[in-house]
């Protein structure tokens, strides 16, 4: 048993997770276009905090930004150009390889007995701009594990990275990006 005001770690297992991006088309082909879906495969997270209280909770988010991949059902030779589009004109991933989230300050409501309403604010760093980012998430706590859900949105534009447009400009994709994800932690230690 940890005593009372001793924080305890956790790190985020990826395979037993999802984190997805959900990007929107417009433009004068997107009423038959897709808006496309794309799994981050490669990334980590830790979370610290006192037991029972979510007090101090501090947590660390890094994805590699080159595991991006799109999900959609695509012709082989779209999947390759909208990867390469991604990796070199939007993201940059050879300049910028990471995205950090840190949080500042998370608060936490508790709901029942094992399940709280958390508030989690910090500092998102991506394309060389880091910006505030919030997002609530539910979290369920396990005996040694947890897991969270929730979802928020960015804007490409707040982070330097340029709005992509597909097909001579005919598609574009929004500047609106939106982020899901449910995760599952488990106590190390």
């Amino acid at each position: 048993m940890t005593p009372q005001n001793i924080s305890v770690r956790y790190a985020i297992d990826p395979k037993a997770s999802q984190f997805t991006v959900q990007a929107f088309a417009s433009g004068l082909i997107s009423a038959v276009a897709h808006s496309p879906k794309i799994a981050i495969r490669e990334w980590t997270g830790t979370v610290n905090f006192i037991p029972d209280t979510l007090s101090d909770a501090k947590l660390k988010v890094v994805i590699k930004t080159s595991s991006l991949e799109v999900l959609d059902e695509l012709r082989e030779s779209d999947r390759r150009e909208l990867q390469r589009v991604m990796n070199d004109d939007v993201l940059e991933t050879r300049r910028f390889p990471e995205v950090v989230f840190e949080s500042s300050v998370i608060g936490a409501d508790r709901q029942k007995d094992s399940v709280y309403r958390v508030n989690v604010e910090g500092r998102l760093s991506l394309h060389g701009i880091t910006n505030g980012q919030t997002f609530i998430s539910q979290v369920a706590f396990g005996v040694d594990s947890f897991r969270a859900h929730g979802e928020f949105t960015l804007l490409q534009t707040d982070y330097g990275i340029h709005v992509a447009s597909i097909a001579g400009g005919t598609l574009k994709l929004q500047d609106e990006l939106k982020f899901r994800f449910y995760v599952v932690g488990r106590k190390q230690g």
